[in-house]
């Protein structure tokens, strides 16, 4: 007979826990990053970590909450009745809360992505780079347990601080409450903060918010944040209908006015987190992008007649590889488009070449042949010398080639490789118009 009472099994109480298993902590950034906080950064005893590690898989963690600047979970022991464990984190000091806020705010991209209730691991990063942890570090974590062992940290406040780990998985919002304030509180400093920025920003020169903040993205995350539009603040819902149906039967509706476009395009915002990896698509290529369709929306609005929505697949591809063309052309950019499409980078600088000197018409001829009336190639070889070749619209000599394009003009090419392929000649200059004497 044992004098021993008999051992208490894991009994997991109401609330949040992990079942047994050796399912790895943390399958988030977020619960990654408090592992890797509690394990290197919080300097907590690495010798009683593993053990609550283990002690964690058991299953007998529960009742786990998270409360302003400390953690409360019921750790089931070897004792019938449950431990108690609190850990207490550092929470922020006013001061510090109003530079995070500063941070954040500036920030449209952070903004927009807590709004839609993410957190990108970009905040972390931005709010270290002003000299605030959000993850803990030395002396901010202080474990507590009811238990009488002696090791700070016990086992079982050691399982709980990396059972946290599963409640940022979930939320990660909870960072912010283990340091003072909830979502909501956070959420309403944000509203004061981007409300005081419209408000000042208004009454700057007259000038517009977004072009003082520099981003398109300032609009729609100030209205989410504040209710406020830069230019009115909407209709209710109920009023527009009254005004519809007030209008007699057979009279034409009041047409809105057209909202003045801005005077300059403005920027898109900062990504709030980078495309997955192994997407083949980077950041700088989505931020290309989206500079490129708010040009073509801007050129648009100032009476543009179609900012190119006109153009095909390869025409458009074209056009874009053309901008990275110039003096300040990144050679990078085009050899990543190149990537992206499919086309040898050689064949696309081409083509760049092309559009930049012609347009479509410029594309055209330097992927099409055509047959033009025998009236117009009759005398071409006038342009280039009598022992010129004609074939089709193309008239060649040496190393030098016209192409005529439909529109009636002559479109330089040079070699630029062996042989006669099209593939080994260049654009080489905008086109020319033949004039009176120039074919006879």
């Amino acid at each position: 007979m044992s004098w021993y009472p008999p051992k208490a099994p894991r009994r997991p109480g109401s609330g949040p826990w992990r079942a047994a298993g050796k399912r790895p902590f943390g399958a988030t950034w977020w619960g990654k990053a408090w592992v890797d906080a509690i394990e290197h950064r919080a300097r907590l005893d690495p010798n009683r970590l593993p053990r609550g590690r283990t002690y964690a898989r058991t299953g007998a963690v529960s009742d786990l909450e998270v409360h302003p600047g400390e953690i409360l979970a019921a750790v089931q022991g070897s004792r019938a009745k449950p431990y108690k464990v609190t850990v207490r984190v550092r929470t922020y000091s006013e001061k510090e809360w109003a530079h995070i806020l500063s941070v954040l705010a500036s920030q449209v991209g952070h903004v927009a992505a807590l709004l839609d209730g993410e957190m990108p691991p970009a905040v972390a990063d931005d709010l270290a780079g002003a000299g605030i942890d959000l993850l803990p570090v030395t002396g901010e974590v202080q474990p507590r347990c009811s238990c009488p062992d002696w090791a700070d940290p016990c086992k079982h406040s050691a399982a709980v601080c990396y059972l946290v780990a599963d409640t940022l998985d979930a939320d990660p919002f909870l960072l912010f409450l283990m340091r003072g304030r909830d979502r909501e509180t956070l959420f309403a400093g944000l509203r004061r903060r981007r409300a005081a920025a419209i408000e000042k920003a208004s009454g700057d020169g007259g000038r517009r918010p977004q072009e003082l903040a520099g981003e398109a993205g300032a609009r729609g995350a100030d209205s989410r944040l504040t209710g406020v539009s830069e230019r009115d603040g909407g209709l209710d819902a109920r009023q527009a209908w009254a005004r519809w149906a007030a209008i007699p039967a057979g009279a034409a509706p009041p047409i809105p006015a057209v909202p003045m476009a801005p005077a300059k395009p403005a920027r898109p915002t900062v990504l709030a987190v980078d495309p997955p990896a192994g997407s083949g698509i980077s950041t700088g290529s989505l931020q290309r992008l989206a500079s490129d369709a708010v040009q073509r929306a801007w050129e648009l609005a100032h009476g543009g007649r179609s900012a190119g929505l006109e153009l095909s697949d390869g025409e458009d591809l074209a056009r874009r590889a053309a901008a990275t063309l110039g003096p300040a052309g990144a050679q990078g950019e085009l050899l990543e488009l190149a990537s992206i499409s499919g086309v040898p980078a050689r064949d696309l600088l081409k083509r760049a070449l092309a559009w930049r000197d012609g347009g479509r018409e410029g594309l055209f001829v330097l992927l099409e042949e055509w047959d033009p009336p025998r009236s117009l190639m009759t005398s071409s070889r006038g342009l280039l010398g009598e022992r010129a070749r004609v074939r089709r619209n193309r008239v060649t000599l040496a190393d030098r080639q016209l192409r005529l394009g439909r529109d009636g003009q002559w479109y330089p090419f040079r070699r630029s490789g062996p042989g006669a392929r099209s593939v080994a000649w260049t654009p080489d200059g905008g086109p020319i118009t033949a004039v009176a004497g120039d074919e006879g």
